[in-house]
């Protein structure tokens, strides 16, 4: 009987429990996950509690980790190395969320409209998917970003624009798949008009795959920002990991843990974020839930 019972339970279960526990199975996606939210509250508060203007010179030029008291250093113009790196923190999430808003937006709106209308709707949405997907990314978004300035709204609008293709491609297979299938079909006889079936009926079950695509674009994002920053073509009004680096660039041989620090944190928060993708596209893969 309590066997019969087990099994009752563990039917009744719903898909969100049973996923939330194949992630939190997942040891290196927890892992992930807290160090993640530790840097987002880093970038959050850790201004307030570290109270220091990134722009100010505190000290000589190159000092090493430890002198004076300043853990990290010091850059090439004597900044607090420590100061730019938690202000920074800040601004290289918030492109990385704000690019992966604006390339999950396009890529679905795209994929769902290529992938429920099909036809000449298709051919065209595709077509224009395929051009983008074929251009030189990282020479797009520099071209963008030096046509209409170095802002950070202008980087975030250059990063979504040459991001959302491979989103596009994964929501127009996924409602391709959705589309045919029963409950879809009762749904199109019922009346259902053609708004509530991608948004209410379709794009729901959709979802798991574009959440995955959603998280790796976050830190495909903070790499993008990087690399433009690494190329001068960033805000210098404005600190990010990136423009640390692009700004000390030309020292690296000299003082590295100029770049080395900024490029660790980049490294350390892209890799939490795989990790928790990783763990996302397990937790949320029907075929490996029912193993």
């Amino acid at each position: 009987m309590n066997t019969e019972q087990e099994q009752t339970v563990e039917t009744a279960r719903s898909p969100f429990s049973e996923a939330f526990e194949m992630f939190r199975q997942n040891h290196l996606a927890v892992a992930g996950l807290i160090l993640l939210v530790l840097i987002i509250l880093a970038g959050l508060f850790g201004p307030y509690l570290y109270v220091a203007d990134p722009f100010d010179m505190v000290w000589a030029p190159f000092s090493p980790p430890g002198e004076e008291g300043y853990l990290l250093g010091t850059d090439y113009l004597g900044r607090d190395l420590l100061a730019m790196l938690i202000h920074g923190a800040r601004v290289s999430i918030l492109i990385g969320l704000s690019a992966a808003f604006l390339t999950v937006f396009i890529g679905i709106t795209v994929g769902a409209l290529a992938g429920f209308y099909r036809g000449i709707t298709e051919e065209i949405l595709m077509r224009i998917t395929e051009f983008f997907q074929v251009l030189p990314t990282l020479l797009f978004s520099m071209v963008i970003v030096a046509l209409f300035g170095a802002s950070l709204p202008m980087i975030t609008l250059a990063i979504g624009l040459v991001s959302w293709p491979s989103v596009a491609r994964i929501t127009r297979a996924e409602f391709l798949r959705i589309r045919e299938l029963e409950y879809v079909t009762a749904a199109r006889a019922c009346g259902v008009s053609n708004a509530k079936l991608i948004f209410k009926v379709i794009l729901p079950n959709a979802l798991p795959p574009i959440i995955v695509q959603a998280a790796l674009m976050v830190g495909s994002a903070i790499l993008f920002e990087a690399g433009l920053s690494f190329l001068g073509l960033t805000d210098p009004n404005v600190v990010s990991w990136g423009q640390i680096i692009g700004s000390n660039r030309e020292y690296i041989l000299d003082a590295s843990f100029t770049v080395t620090v900024p490029g660790l944190a980049i490294f350390i928060t892209v890799l939490a974020i795989s990790l928790v993708g990783d763990g996302l596209n397990d937790a949320l893969n029907p075929k490996l839930r029912q193993r």
